[in-house]
C-alpha cells in the first residue's frame, strides 16, 4: 500500500490533523496532566515525549474547534497475510468524558478502511484503565486477552495490558448502532 501519509480527516465534532511540530508543545502539556500521564508509561522528559508523539510521522493531532485536544497514532502492519492497523489515542483532561476519544477512533478507522483497505484494528489499554476500555468498547472493540506485565508504568512497575480488536464490519458508528 505504500508509505502512510495522513490527511486531514473531519469527524462530527473534531478534526484529525496530521501531526506537526506546532502541535507538540500543546500535546506535551496535555499529556503531562496526571489523568493522562498515569496511562502513558515511562517517558524520560518533554523531548522524549515529543519524539514518542511524532510516531514516525504516523500520528494525528485531535482538534476541537481549532484547539489541540489530543493525539491519535497509527501503526500499520503491511505484511499481506497479517495486514491490520494498531491504534493509540490520548485526550487532554478537559476533553475527557465527552465521547471525543470514541469519535476520533471511529473517524480514523473509517478512513483506514476506505483509503488504506484495512479490515482489522487493535488497541491495547492498561487493564486498569477502565475509562479507556469503555470508550473502546463503545466503538466496537472486543476484549481478546490480557497481556501480562505488558508495559512499565510511571512508577516503574510492570502493568498488565488488555489486547482489544475490532473488525471493520463491527465498527459501531454511534452507541447502539452498528455501521453495517
Amino acid at each position: 500500500m505504500g508509505e502512510l501519509r495522513l490527511p486531514v480527516v473531519r469527524g462530527e465534532r473534531l478534526t484529525l490533523a496530521p501531526l506537526t511540530e506546532a502541535h507538540l508543545d500543546r500535546l506535551v502539556v496535555l499529556l503531562s496532566h496526571p489523568s493522562v500521564r498515569r496511562w502513558w508509561g515511562t517517558v524520560s522528559g518533554p523531548e522524549a515525549l515529543r519524539e514518542d508523539l511524532r510516531h514516525d510521522g504516523c500520528a494525528w493531532a485531535i482538534e476541537v474547534d481549532g484547539t489541540v485536544a489530543g493525539w491519535l497514532g497509527v501503526a500499520e502492519e503491511e505484511t499481506p497475510d497479517y495486514r491490520h492497523a494498531a491504534l493509540d489515542v490520548a485526550l487532554g483532561a478537559a476533553w475527557q468524558d465527552r465521547g471525543l476519544g470514541s469519535e476520533a477512533l471511529r473517524t480514523a478507522i473509517r478512513w483506514l478502511v476506505e483509503q488504506r483497505g484495512h479490515h482489522r484494528f487493535t488497541i491495547d489499554p492498561a487493564v486498569a484503565n477502565e475509562r479507556a476500555i469503555r470508550a473502546y468498547e463503545a466503538v466496537g472493540f472486543r476484549r481478546v486477552g490480557v497481556l501480562r506485565r505488558y508495559e512499565r508504568g510511571p512508577d516503574g512497575s510492570w502493568e498488565d495490558g488488555l489486547l482489544m480488536d475490532l473488525l471493520a464490519e463491527e465498527l459501531v458508528e454511534r452507541p447502539g448502532r452498528a455501521s453495517r
